[in-house]
C-alpha cells in the first residue's frame, strides 16, 4: 500500500462534519491556514493586556474592611513599599532632605493616592533598626489589576539612586507586575522548548515524521486560537497573566493527545485494509466520538472553577474551556482533511519500521503483558497499586494552605529581595498586621469605650501591640500617646485599630477568629492579610461541595452516555480521586515540605500550598484522568462487543491503547516541562502537580489498577438497569458504534486471547470466544 496514490476521500460518504472535511480537504486546509494566521495576528498584544492577582476571594469580611479603609480613611495594606537606604543615618540633614523631596516626587506621580514616609509622619516603625534605611508606603488608585499595571510603569522611575538614597521596591502591586513580566518571558521559552520536545516524542512513538507532525499541527492551531481568545477575554474581564502559560500547555497537550489518538486509529484502519477515505470516516466515528466526549468532560471539570470566588480561577476556567473547545474543533474539522490529503503516505519516512516489525513477534507488547499479569492476579496487582498510591498520598494529611505573595518569585527578583530586607530590618510587620474596623464608633465621642476595648484587645495573649487614634496599647495598658500617624485612625463616626500579633505567622489566623469573637463597643469587622487568607480558604472550602457535585455529576452522566454502564462511571471517579490524592501528596512533599529542590530547581519553601492551586490541579488533572479512561474503555468495549470475552477484551484494550495513553501522558508532561522549570513557584507547582497526576494515572492506574478492577467486576462492568439501558440506546453513543478493525494479515492487529495468543493460533474465532467465555 505504501507509495500508492491515495484513494479519493469522496468515495466514502457520510461521517457528518468530519466526512465533509475529508471530502473537501483543500478547502478546509486553506481556510484553517487563513484562520490560523488571522488568530495569530489577533493575539498580538495579548500578554501586555494580561494582569496578575485574583488569588483573594472578594466579597468577604476582610475585603469589605479594605474597601472601607480606602474610602473613608485613606489607609489599608500599601500597594507599594519603597525601601530607601543611605550610606549613613537617614536621619541626617542631607538624607532627610532627600527623603522628604523623594516622598513629594512620588506623591506627584499620576495614579498615586497617598504617600506616607518616615520623614513625613515620624513613625519609628518606618525606620530600620540600624537607622540607615527608611520606608515610603504608597497607595495607588484602582483595584489590584489596575494597581499592578500602574506599578509596572511607575516603579522603574522611582527605584535606583535619588541623591544619597538608593531605592528598591516591593509590595503587592509590584509583586504582581514583576510576576506578569516574568511569566511573559517564560511563555516564549515554553514555545521554543515544549513544542520541539513534543514533536520528538511523537516521532519516537510513530516513527514517521509525517504522522508525528499531524498532531503537532493540530496543537499549534489550538495554541494560536488560545492567544486570540485570551486577547478577547482581556477586553471583557481581568485575565491572569499565568492563564497564557497554563492554557497554552493545557491546550497544546490536549490537542496533541487528541491528534495522537485519531492518527493512531487511522493507521489501524489502513492496516486493516480500509481505503483512506473510509479509514477517515471510521476513525472519526470511533476515535472522533471519544474525543468529543473527552472534550465535554474537560469542559465540565474546568467549568466547575467558575464556582470559586477567586478571579484567578475564574479567568483560568473561561480560558481553559475556550482552548479545550478549540482543540476538539480542530481535531474534528482540520485533522480529517489532513489525513485525507496524506492518505496512505502517513507512514512515509518511518525509520523505526524495521525495529517495530522485529518487536512484533507473537503480537504481545509490554502493555499486553502488564494487563495479562494484572488480570491474572487482580487482587494482588490492584492491592499493590492502591498501596503505592496511598503511600504517595500520605503527605497530604498535613497540608497547610495560604495565598500567593512575593515568595512565589525567585529571591533575586527585586520585589522578593526587598520584602526579605524589610522583614529583617524593620519592626513593621505590614503583611501580618490585622485591622479591626469599628464603623459606628466615634473616637472622640466614645473615647472611653474605645479605650476600654483597645485595652481588652491588647491583653490577649497572642497580641503584641495595638495602635489606635488614642495611642498605642500593650499588655492591657496605654503605653504611648497619640502621634501624627494616629490621625489616620480617626474619621467622623468611625475608627479602626491596627493589631500586631506576638505569635508565629501560623497563629495569626487563630487571632483573627479571637478578634471576631471578642465583644466591641459596636459592630466590628476584622481585616488584614491574615484575615484575607482565612476568608479566602473558608470561601474555597464552602464552594468545594458545589464544584465537586458539578464535576462528579457531569462525569457520571457523560461516561454513562458513552458506555451505557453504571459501574464504569463510578469506577472512573474513584480511580481519578485516588490518582489525584497521590499527586496532592507529592505536591505537599515537594513544595510545602521542601524536598527535591535540587532536582526541580530552587524555590522558596513557604510551608504551605497556595489555596487555589490544588483546586486548579484537581479540575485539570481529574479531567485528564477521565480523558484516559475514555480512551481505554472505548477500546475495551469495542473488543468486548466483537468477542464477548471479557478478560480478553480488557487485555486487548490495554494492549491496543497502552502505548498511545503512555505516549499521550509523556507528551502532556513534556508540554508542562516549561512550567516545571519555571522560576515562578506557582507555575512550577502546577506543572509538577499535573505532570505527576497524568504520569501516575497513565501507568499505575490505567496499566494495573483498571485492568485488575475490571477483571474482578467481570460482566457487571457493562450492566445497567433496564430503564437506563433504554435511555442509553436513545441518547448514548451507541448510534455511532463501529467494530474494531480485524486485519487477518497484520500480526500486530490480530485479536488476542487473554493469554496473549491470536485467536487463530488458539483455534478460536470471535463467535466461539463469545460463546465459551474467557479461556
Amino acid at each position: 500500500m505504501r507509495g500508492e496514490r491515495p484513494v479519493a476521500a469522496p468515495k466514502a460518504r457520510g461521517g457528518g462534519a468530519a466526512g465533509w472535511s475529508a471530502r473537501h480537504p483543500w478547502w478546509v486546509l486553506v481556510t484553517a491556514l487563513g484562520l490560523g494566521a488571522l488568530l495569530a495576528f489577533a493575539a498580538l498584544g495579548a500578554p501586555a493586556r494580561l494582569s496578575n492577582g485574583g488569588y483573594i476571594a472578594h466579597g468577604t469580611e476582610a475585603t469589605r474592611v479594605e474597601n472601607v479603609l480606602t474610602q473613608r480613611f485613606g489607609a489599608g495594606i500599601p500597594d507599594l513599599v519603597l525601601h530607601a537606604r543611605a550610606a549613613g543615618p537617614v536621619t541626617g540633614p542631607e538624607a532627610a532632605a532627600a527623603g522628604r523631596e523623594f516622598a513629594r516626587q512620588v506623591a506627584r506621580r499620576p495614579g498615586v493616592r497617598q504617600v506616607l514616609s518616615y520623614w513625613t509622619v515620624g513613625d519609628a516603625r518606618l525606620l530600620s533598626e540600624d537607622g540607615h534605611a527608611a520606608l515610603v508606603t504608597v497607595d495607588l488608585h484602582g483595584d489590584e489589576h489596575a494597581t499592578a499595571r500602574r506599578a509596572a510603569t511607575l516603579v522603574p522611575g522611582l527605584t535606583g539612586r535619588h541623591g544619597p538614597l538608593r531605592v528598591t521596591a516591593t509590595g503587592p502591586a509590584w509583586v504582581m507586575a514583576q510576576a506578569t513580566e516574568l511569566s511573559g518571558h517564560e511563555l516564549v521559552r515554553a514555545e521554543l522548548i515544549g513544542v520541539p520536545l513534543a514533536v520528538l516524542v511523537l516521532l519516537f512513538a510513530f516513527g514517521s515524521l509525517t504522522a508525528a507532525l499531524l498532531p503537532a499541527l493540530v496543537g499549534g492551531l489550538a495554541v494560536a486560537g488560545t492567544f486570540a481568545v485570551l486577547r478577547l477575554l482581556t477586553a471583557l474581564l481581568p485575565v491572569s497573566a499565568f492563564a497564557s502559560n497554563i492554557t497554552t500547555a493545557l491546550g497544546f497537550g490536549l490537542a496533541v493527545d487528541y491528534g495522537l489518538f485519531v492518527v493512531t486509529r487511522y493507521r489501524e484502519e489502513l492496516a486493516a485494509g480500509a481505503d483512506p477515505g473510509r479509514a477517515v470516516i471510521r476513525t472519526m466515528r470511533t476515535a472522533g466520538r471519544t474525543v468529543s466526549y473527552s472534550a465535554a468532560t474537560v469542559v465540565v471539570c474546568l467549568s466547575a472553577l467558575l464556582l470559586f470566588p477567586q478571579g484567578f480561577l475564574r479567568s483560568l476556567a473561561v480560558a481553559g474551556v475556550s482552548v479545550v473547545v478549540l482543540a476538539a474543533a480542530t481535531t474534528a474539522l482540520v485533522l480529517p482533511a489532513l489525513l485525507s490529503v496524506v492518505g496512505t503516505r502517513i507512514d512515509r519516512g518511518d525509520v523505526f519500521a524495521p525495529l517495530r516489525r522485529a518487536r512484533r513477534g507473537d503480537g504481545t507488547s509490554p502493555w499486553h503483558r502488564a494487563a495479562r499479569a494484572a488480570t491474572a492476579r487482580p487482587v494482588l496487582s490492584g492491592g499493590c497499586a492502591v498501596l503505592f498510591l496511598a503511600t504517595l498520598a500520605l503527605p497530604f494529611a498535613h497540608v497547610r494552605f495560604g495565598v500567593a505573595d512575593e515568595r512565589v518569585l525567585p529571591e533575586r527578583v527585586e520585589s522578593h529581595a526587598t520584602a526579605v530586607t524589610v522583614e529583617r530590618d524593620f519592626d513593621l510587620p505590614w503583611n501580618r498586621t490585622l485591622t479591626v474596623l469599628l464603623p459606628e464608633v466615634d473616637a472622640v465621642d466614645q473615647e472611653a469605650e474605645l479605650d476600654a476595648y483597645a485595652r481588652r484587645v491588647s491583653a490577649l495573649p497572642t497580641v503584641d501591640r495595638v495602635s489606635t487614634g488614642l495611642g498605642a496599647y500593650d499588655d492591657g495598658r496605654l503605653t504611648e500617646g497619640p502621634r501624627v500617624g494616629s490621625l489616620a485612625h480617626i474619621t467622623q463616626g468611625a475608627t479602626w485599630l491596627a493589631v500586631t500579633g506576638s505569635g508565629t505567622p501560623e497563629q495569626d489566623e487563630r487571632l483573627v477568629e479571637e478578634l471576631r469573637a471578642l465583644p466591641s463597643p459596636g459592630p466590628h469587622l476584622v481585616g488584614g492579610r491574615p484575615a484575607r487568607v482565612l476568608d479566602t480558604k473558608d470561601a474555597v472550602f464552602a464552594a468545594l461541595p458545589k464544584a465537586a457535585a458539578v464535576v462528579i455529576g457531569g462525569v457520571l452522566l457523560l461516561l454513562f452516555l458513552f458506555t451505557g454502564s453504571v459501574l464504569i462511571p463510578v469506577k472512573a471517579v474513584l480511580m481519578g480521586v485516588m490518582s489525584l490524592t497521590a499527586s496532592f501528596g507529592a505536591m505537599v512533599h515537594v513544595f510545602q515540605d521542601g524536598h527535591l529542590r535540587g532536582l526541580l530547581g530552587d524555590f522558596t519553601v513557604t510551608g504551605e500550598l497556595e489555596t487555589s492551586m490544588p483546586v486548579l490541579v484537581f479540575g485539570a488533572a481529574f479531567a485528564l484522568s477521565v480523558d484516559y479512561e475514555l480512551f481505554l474503555v472505548s477500546r475495551i468495549q469495542e473488543e468486548y462487543r466483537a468477542s464477548g470475552d471479557h478478560r480478553g477484551a480488557v487485555v486487548n484494550g490495554v494492549a491496543r491503547t497502552g502505548k498511545m495513553i503512555t505516549t499521550a501522558s509523556v507528551i502532556f508532561a513534556v508540554a508542562l516541562l516549561p512550567l516545571v522549570a519555571s522560576e515562578i513557584t506557582l507555575l512550577k507547582l502546577i506543572g509538577c502537580g499535573l505532570a505527576t497526576a497524568v504520569l501516575v494515572d497513565a501507568t499505575v492506574v490505567r496499566g494495573v489498577l483498571v485492568p485488575a478492577f475490571m477483571r474482578l467486576t467481570g460482566h457487571a462492568n457493562w450492566w445497567a438497569p433496564r430503564p437506563l439501558a433504554v435511555l442509553h440506546r436513545r441518547l448514548g453513543a451507541d448510534r455511532w458504534h463501529v467494530p474494531p478493525p480485524r486485519p487477518a494479515d497484520v500480526p500486530a492487529a490480530r485479536h488476542l486471547t487473554a493469554d496473549g495468543r491470536p485467536y487463530e493460533a488458539a483455534g478460536l474465532d470471535s463467535g466461539r470466544a463469545s460463546r465459551e467465555g474467557p479461556p
